[in-house]
């Protein structure tokens, strides 16, 4: 599975005392995961041969206490350490692209400039949410994509922050969205553009 974007989480200082500082930096981030991924393979190869060592020595594992016994212990805990790291990354990567299908994904295609951060794993796994999702709401016959707490005021102020064109159908007319131009809005009609990045509400 191929996986991309942000560098995994809680391994800065990791990436630079055993990487090297700048090469590290320099690292494409997909390439950093798979380094990882190799280096707990080779963590995993490194203790299984210690183990079959002292087995064929005739040396009880669990109680002998010589050079091979902590080079396996070494490579167990860096083993143990790799695989938290990596399982930090994908589970930070799953909470972002859930968050992604609540704010954006009901409500239209995502941006390209977000999708082309997925893989294609990650781009199946935003699909199957929304989906879910979309489907347990129509069940419902309720929008669960909404504030719990009621505006004080049906109406926003915003700001274009990219042109739309003109001729945009919203709930009570039709509009020119023409950028950095300002509008009085119904929050329903303007949440989807807020939520993509298009529009801003101006707070007075």
């Amino acid at each position: 599975m191929q996986w991309k974007s942000v560098p995994l989480i809680g391994t800065e200082s990791w990436n630079k005392e055993n990487m090297g500082g700048e090469n590290a930096e320099e690292l494409e981030r997909e390439e950093l995961f798979e380094r990882v991924a190799e280096e707990c393979n080779e963590h995993h190869n490194a203790l299984q041969s210690m183990i079959r060592k002292m087995q064929e020595e005739g040396l009880e594992v669990q109680t002998v206490r010589n050079a091979d016994h902590y080079g396996a212990l070494v490579h167990h805990l860096s083993l143990i350490r790799n695989k938290r790291c990596l399982m930090a990354y994908v589970y930070n990567r799953a909470e972002i692209i859930r968050d992604l299908a609540w704010k954006v994904g009901l409500l239209h295609e995502l941006p390209c400039e977000i999708k082309e951060k997925f893989s294609d794993s990650e781009e199946q796994y935003f699909k199957d949410h929304s989906k879910s999702l979309k489907m347990y709401m129509s069940q419902l016959s309720l929008d669960v994509n909404v504030d719990m707490v009621p505006p004080k005021d049906p109406y926003i102020k915003v700001r274009v922050l990219e042109g739309l064109g003109s001729g945009i159908i919203l709930s009570d007319k039709s509009a020119n969205f023409a950028s950095h131009s300002m509008h009085f809005l119904k929050r329903t009609d303007a949440e989807q553009y807020i939520a993509r990045g298009l529009m801003e509400e101006l707070i007075s």
